[in-house]
């Protein structure tokens, strides 16, 4: 079955969010307008949360505690994002060689 992981699915309400957290609503949406996390929108404008926004709101929180300030945490997610993809791209690049060698020399399946 393919699609999004069950962990990223935008399925939760902030208020559920909020005692998965122990984070204010205020504190949350700041997060969002800082660019730290961006929720799902319902067409009436609700926000949607997954778990891994709820995991990302955890370790921002820390972050935040340790004194990081939310610059330097965007900075933080950009990059691992910015690796993320890289990745993921590397993985592709090799998973269709592997097709391509398979498909042309007989060799099997993956």
């Amino acid at each position: 079955m393919e699609g999004p992981s069950y962990r990223d699915k935008k399925v939760m309400n902030i208020g559920t969010v909020k005692e998965m957290t122990g984070l204010s609503e205020r504190k949350i949406r700041y997060y969002e307008k800082k660019k730290l996390l961006s929720p799902a929108r319902t067409p009436s404008g609700m926000r949607k949360y997954s778990f891994t926004d709820v995991e990302m709101l955890l370790s921002i929180a820390e972050k935040r505690q340790e004194g990081l300030q939310t610059t330097k945490i965007l900075e933080s997610i950009k990059d691992l994002n910015r690796k993320r993809k890289a990745l993921k791209d590397s993985s592709t690049l090799v998973r269709n060689r592997s097709k391509y060698f398979l498909k042309y020399t007989g060799k099997g399946s993956l």
